[in-house]
């Protein structure tokens, strides 16, 4: 489930592939082939995630954990992922805050 939270986090920045990938130092189609679960990510691009989104690897993990399809684990990833994206949300607003955007 870590290609779909790290899906998620692209989407949740509005970043279409291209963008991200360009972001992160990687190629579209690499990224597009960990997007699918074909390609694992490495511990180096999870650390290119972590400063590209300014979420700690440890929180991404956590939110891959959570993603499930059974009833149960639908709940958590709703639950988690509102959590995250709340955080993620304050973390943007603060960053825009002190850079005076």
């Amino acid at each position: 489930m870590l290609n779909e939270a790290l899906r998620l986090i692209r989407v949740f920045h509005d970043m279409k592939q291209n963008e991200a990938a360009e972001k992160l130092g990687i190629s579209k189609s690499y990224l597009s082939e960990i997007e699918k679960g074909h390609k694992e990510p490495s511990l180096d691009l999870l650390r290119k995630y972590e400063a590209a989104f300014d979420i700690p690897s440890s929180s991404i993990m956590f939110f891959s954990e959570n993603l499930g399809k059974s009833p149960a684990r639908e709940k958590a990833r709703t639950f988690v992922a509102s959590k995250v994206i709340s955080m993620m949300k304050f973390i943007e607003d603060r960053s825009e805050r002190a850079h005076g955007e």
